[in-house]
């Protein structure tokens, strides 16, 4: 890394007569714009995928209304609400048609973009997104699990996930926990209304509208989403690359951040 941080604004998109608050945009990096929707637990602190991408990007990730600053999520209802939000965000940031990267939540809401936009999204990256739903492989409850689960279901190296998970804090620090669980039970509120009870809202039949030259990266040992979830999008979208990654869980930007941004630019670089 060369000593990149992330810095973070408020971004008016012009929609508060409708009960949309100002955005909060984190952003780090000097090359090509490139958008990054966060997954449900939002961006850890010093990021190590953000600040990966930021070698190579300009990274603008909008925190969805719930997480950080942004507020206003009593004003979204629905998947629909909040597509069209995120859609209202970049195109306040003047980003509509930059290559568009999504984790998990954030995957699911770039698809639904993706599909709901076809023109506005040439270049689009789901990381083990969220969405979809197959019986014989259900998605994991993540709003049954406590805090000291986290890491085992969402990381292949624990320990790493751990570490990653609680910046160095104690988790049974009561202290830790009580704001950590504040933090969350506001994060998850706002997740639940596109992920509760499961997450899928129809995008498996909207997934043949995505245009977008589209890569889809997974963690083989993802224990959150089934990897097998990867081969359904690739099935349901037209143009579309499979990568599974090695050695990494469901939050495989993390575990691997460097093979990740490799992938990235290797689309966004082909054009």
């Amino acid at each position: 890394m060369n000593n990149l941080t992330i810095e973070s604004r408020m971004v008016d998109i012009g929609t508060q007569d409708r009960g949309r608050a100002p955005v909060e945009v984190c952003e780090a990096g000097q090359g090509p714009d490139l958008v990054f929707l966060h997954g449900a637990g939002g961006l850890m602190p010093n990021d190590r995928f953000f600040l990966a991408l930021a070698e190579q990007f300009r990274v603008h990730a909008p925190l969805l209304p719930g997480y950080g600053n942004s507020e206003g999520e009593d004003a979204l209802k629905d998947m629909l609400d909040t597509t069209l939000h995120t859609g209202d965000v970049i195109d306040a940031l003047g980003l509509t048609g930059a290559p568009l990267v999504g984790h998990s939540m954030g995957g699911m809401i770039a698809a639904e973009l993706a599909a709901l936009a076809p023109n506005d999204v040439g270049q689009l990256v789901l990381i083990a997104p969220a969405g979809l739903w197959l019986d014989e492989h259900p998605v994991e409850d993540l709003f049954a699990k406590l805090p000291f689960e986290l890491p085992a279901l969402l990381f292949h190296d624990v320990a790493l996930g751990e570490s990653l998970m609680t910046a160095g804090m104690d988790l049974e620090d009561p202290e830790f926990l009580a704001e950590f669980l504040i933090i969350s039970a506001r994060r998850l509120g706002m997740a639940g209304k596109i992920l509760f009870p499961i997450p899928d809202r129809g995008l498996s039949r909207r997934l043949y509208r995505i245009k977008a030259k589209t890569l889809i990266l997974w963690g083989a040992n993802d224990k959150l989403i089934n990897p097998i979830y990867g081969d359904a999008f690739a099935a349901g979208i037209a143009n579309s690359a499979l990568k599974v990654i090695p050695e990494a869980g469901h939050l495989v930007n993390q575990e691997k951040p460097a093979a990740l941004v490799d992938a990235i630019a290797t689309l966004v670089n082909a054009g």
